[in-house]
């Protein structure tokens, strides 16, 4: 069974934590939290925030205690993650998911938070939001179109709809025409990758596949896709959409063989043959017009017309 967490209202609290890489310049955290007060918010920051230590945003320990105040302190109605980066897979074994099971809240983030999504809606049931990290409040990553589909995901309790194209001259790529419904999940290919194998493996069987990556060569693509294809993932799934991925292009150096072609050429190679829909390039991953997905709601995927829609909404 699934948990939704209350829509968020204006005057309502947003803690910010840091659970992957650390922030580089603490004005960068300043800016965010005046422009979530200017919207009407109040901001509480994990005691943590703002530690680094090597490339991630403090130790294990100092990650996991903000993460466990956030979801226990009663005045926080609303989690935002700071950003992505790395660390997050280091804090599973010892997160009490009992916590967060017992005070559901939206919980925010994307990129390497895709490890905790995948984590939170295996253990719990509670439905998570793969959208913009705080750190984009206030800046020009927080383009109109982020706003509003993020703003719409957590604050509105009406079904969300369809995730449309934004930019006239991008292309959607559509694939086996045909119509699906199904349980979306899923994130960052790498994190997904990264979860085979462990007791907080993603679950695909008759589900909505949704993946994204950022700076990866097509090949290393073809890689992750095929590692999920041995693993059985794409057997049972009902189909899979993926986000526009951005800066997955053949890289200037040559690692020793051929390595010169699209991503769009992989994607059909590997996904085709299983003759179930796949949509590509819509906005949603590492790219400033980021579409916020709630994780584990239902989902209607229509590759004959091109359309990605969510069927109900991600809070009460």
């Amino acid at each position: 069974m699934s948990i939704k967490a209350k829509a968020l209202k204006k005057g309502d609290t947003i803690g910010i934590i840091s659970l992957s890489s650390g922030i580089w310049e603490r004005s960068e955290l300043e800016l965010s939290v005046k422009a979530l007060e200017g919207m009407g918010y109040k901001v509480k920051l994990g005691k943590h925030v703002l530690k680094t230590n090597y490339y991630m945003a403090g130790t294990d320990k100092e990650r996991l205690e903000d993460l466990v105040w956030a979801f226990e302190d009663p005045e926080v109605d609303a989690i935002f993650v700071s950003q992505g980066g790395y660390g997050s897979a280091r804090l599973l074994p010892y997160i009490d998911f009992e916590i967060i099971k017992n005070n559901p809240k939206i919980f925010i983030g994307y990129s390497d938070v895709t490890t905790l999504h995948l984590a939170i809606l295996k253990e719990t049931g509670l439905i998570t939001f793969h959208g913009p990290s705080a750190l984009s409040f206030g800046t020009e990553d927080m383009t109109a179109y982020r706003f509003d589909h993020l703003m719409k995901a957590i604050e509105e309790l009406e079904p969300i709809g369809e995730i449309k194209m934004n930019n006239p001259f991008k292309h959607l790529v559509k694939m086996n025409p045909s119509v699906v419904e199904g349980e979306i999940v899923g994130g960052n290919l790498s994190m997904i990758c990264a979860s085979l194998g462990t007791p907080w493996e993603i679950d695909t069987k008759d589900k909505i596949l949704f993946i994204e990556d950022l700076d990866m060569e097509p090949w290393v693509m073809d890689h992750m896709l095929t590692h999920l294809k041995n693993a059985g993932k794409l057997d049972d799934m009902a189909g899979i959409v993926v986000g526009e991925c951005k800066g997955c292009e053949p890289f200037t150096h040559h690692p020793g063989f051929p390595n010169q072609c699209s991503l769009e050429t992989v994607l059909y190679d590997l996904l085709e043959p299983f003759k179930k829909p796949v949509l590509y390039g819509l906005p949603l991953g590492h790219t400033p017009d980021l579409a916020t997905i709630p994780l584990g709601v239902k989902g209607r995927l229509d590759s004959i017309n091109g359309i990605f829609e969510i069927l109900g909404s991600g809070v009460l």
